[in-house]
């Protein structure tokens, strides 16, 4: 078994133990589900894709970074995830916003390595303000998604709104996806091309 095997099955034993985690007497059963149903489309469209377009390993480990943090919030909801409450004087728990940072920064992670790999575009300035394009143009459609869940189900999407009576809610969790995607860019860049050169 190569050192590539062991870190692929270790990722797939860590993504399914805390998913199992996650799903046993979660909060609130319909929030447990909005919450951890990108983390299923997401793992089926990665192993879809496995043999014929395998990413990066600094893209798989914030992938799966990304899910727990999208299984924690789905456990307790975004609301009462434990550590949270009162952060930093914060009236309200602010765990939906690590969730909205990851929503910018592994998604533009994502769009980076697609777009280098298959020559989508020339020049990288062009590319970073694509790749960020992309992941406000992700966060403003989740968001819809939100209230479109929100109106047909009423009471029961609180929950997964997590407003928590934020008016600016909706604004700042764009914003921080925003920012998570150009702190992606920016952290990440080197040691991802690093990587991109290896899998050619």
């Amino acid at each position: 078994m190569t050192k590539i095997d062991i870190i692929k099955y270790l990722w797939i034993i860590i993504l399914i133990t805390v998913l199992i985690w996650s799903g046993i007497n979660p909060k609130d059963q319909f929030t447990w589900f909005l919450e951890v149903l990108p983390v299923f489309i997401g793992g089926g469209l990665m192993a879809f894709t496995y043999k014929n377009f395998p990413l990066t390993p600094i893209l798989y480990f914030f992938i799966l970074a990304h899910c727990i943090v999208l299984m924690i919030g789905g456990h307790f909801t975004y609301a009462e995830v434990p550590l949270f409450d009162n952060l930093f004087g914060s009236e309200r728990n602010n765990y939906d916003k690590v969730g909205h940072f990851f929503q910018g920064f592994v998604p533009a992670l994502l769009a980076r390595e697609i777009f280098i790999r298959k020559k989508v575009i020339n020049g990288h300035a062009w590319m970073n303000i694509l790749a960020v394009s992309v992941c406000l143009a992700f966060s403003a459609f989740y968001e819809l998604i939100e209230w479109g869940v929100a109106l047909a189900s009423g009471e029961d999407a609180e929950a997964f709104l997590g407003t928590q009576g934020y008016i600016w809610d909706t604004q700042s969790d764009m914003g921080l996806a925003l920012l998570g995607a150009i702190c992606s860019l920016i952290v990440l860049a080197k040691s991802h091309d690093k990587q991109l050169k290896n899998l050619k």
